[in-house]
């Protein structure tokens, strides 16, 4: 089955399309595409919702002929069409839906809505090592920090979540504080290549409490004040990006040992646009090869938002359900939506 998958759920715009298989010929990501709104949103310090949604609407169909040219395929030969359904910004959301049952009514196959952080999770099964089921799913991203007990595809238990800013939201604010500009997370983790180890060191929120929760907000209060108290030399400011990386990799990487041993699981697989970030990576490498669990996560590529996970995700929908009949009737777009209630 011929697969296009929309991704609209923020700022970023992702088009895919994935070829699903079966048992004798496993399915295979064909092509993909991704533009980004980061220029656009970067005067504001921020996405501004109306903005991105009026981008998504000027991206997608350059974006769906430039990876159906690129695949050596035709719209007509598309059987579905996956498009984020939620959680995401309401307006961005709908003109993704709106694009994706659009052309689904066209030409007259199902379009297919799928969770977005859904999308993240299932992701690292496209690499070329991919985890076996079951596994603990660390989702972090700029709206989510959550911890996941993925029994299969559909088969979720949340485990713990943010009580307040998401991981990649702290990034960014903090890289705002240092003046690093919008979306600050990867310029604030290259500063903090070249801080000083331990000259600083901030809080750990939560990371010994009894729950797997997460808490990252006072964490910026933290750097703030450092700040103040330290001036704004080049090398200060580096040490102090340093000791909030440090901060937030030692809570994550104790958050998902935990995790593992609450489960009983020995794979983590590891999605989210701060699921690249190299001092995370290598920090649950180390620890993994410490401790003897597994560690996985998606292609560098797939680590943002992007149409191919969308894609992959309905193409396993798909397998397990069979064809909705009224896939490309009314619809609707979940603003916020518990991964829970995704299968």
């Amino acid at each position: 089955m011929l697969i296009l998958g929309v991704e609209t759920s923020c700022d970023e715009t992702g088009v895919a399309l994935y070829e699903g298989g079966g048992p004798a010929r496993p399915g295979r990501l064909l092509a993909h595409a991704v533009h980004s709104q980061a220029a656009l949103h970067e005067p504001y310090g921020g996405v501004v919702p109306e903005l991105a949604s009026r981008e998504h609407l000027r991206r997608l169909v350059p974006l769906v002929r430039r990876v159906l040219a690129s695949a050596g395929r035709d719209l007509a030969e598309l059987q579905a069409v996956a498009y984020t359904q939620g959680p995401g910004l309401v307006g961005a959301l709908l003109a993704g839906a709106a694009f994706a049952h659009g052309l689904a009514f066209a030409l007259g196959v199902p379009a297919i809505g799928v969770h977005h952080m859904e999308g993240h999770l299932l992701s690292p099964l496209l690499a070329a090592r991919a985890p076996e089921f079951p596994f603990v799913a660390l989702l972090v991203s700029g709206g989510h920090t959550q911890l996941v007990r993925v029994a299969a595809p559909g088969e979720y238990e949340l485990l713990g979540e943010t009580l307040d800013d998401a991981a990649g939201e702290a990034f960014d604010k903090t890289a705002q504080l240092l003046g690093l500009g919008y979306p600050g997370g990867p310029a604030l983790s290259r500063l903090a290549e070249s801080g000083t180890p331990g000259r600083y060191r901030l809080p750990r929120p939560m990371i010994a409490s009894d729950d797997l929760d997460f808490s990252f907000s006072g964490l910026k209060t933290a750097v703030l004040q450092l700040l103040r108290a330290g001036g704004d030399a080049p090398q200060h400011r580096a040490d102090v990006a340093r000791a909030f990386v440090d901060a937030v990799v030692d809570v994550l990487v104790a958050k998902c040992v935990a995790a593992l041993e609450r489960t009983g699981l020995a794979r983590l697989v590891v999605a989210g646009g701060v699921g690249a970030n190299r001092q995370l990576r290598e920090a649950l490498d180390r620890c993994a090869a410490q401790r003897g669990f597994d560690v996985f996560y998606p292609e560098p590529a797939l680590c943002t938002d992007n149409g191919a996970m969308i894609a992959f995700a309905a193409a396993l929908r798909l397998a397990r359900e069979g064809t909705p009949r009224d896939a490309t009737r009314a619809f609707s777009v979940y603003p916020r939506w518990a991964l829970e209630r995704a299968g």
